[in-house]
């Protein structure tokens, strides 16, 4: 019973400390040039998710296509063409695979909604 008991703890705060990674990783990283649902110099982070929602909205796809181009962005892999024209191209940011799987994990997640 204790250990049925540890074990729901350990599983919990792991998960809570994933959620919070991911929220620590975004909120340090990303809203630089992504507010939450603002389009300021890049488009807002409701309308991202909404597009990448769009096309995967199994988590895993979601989570694995978006890192993979915020790893390496480029115009003919991206969704959204026009955000591209109005803000140019993202930059090719040097975050391990691991971070980028954290953060878009916490992006599918969240609703940016104010």
């Amino acid at each position: 019973m204790l250990v049925n008991k540890l074990f729901l703890i350990v599983t919990i705060s792991t998960s809570i400390f994933a959620t919070n990674w991911g929220s620590l990783l975004f909120n340090g990283n990303c809203t630089t040039c992504h507010h939450p649902t603002k389009s300021i110099s890049a488009p807002a982070m409701a309308e991202v998710r909404k597009n990448y929602l769009n096309a995967f909205s199994k988590k895993e796809d979601f989570v694995k296509y978006m890192s993979n181009w915020v790893r390496k962005p480029s115009e003919e892999t991206s969704l959204m063409h026009e955000a591209i024209k109005k803000y140019s191209l993202m930059p090719e940011l040097a975050f391990e695979m691991e971070t980028l799987q954290d953060i878009t994990s916490y992006i599918y997640d969240t609703d940016f909604i104010e």
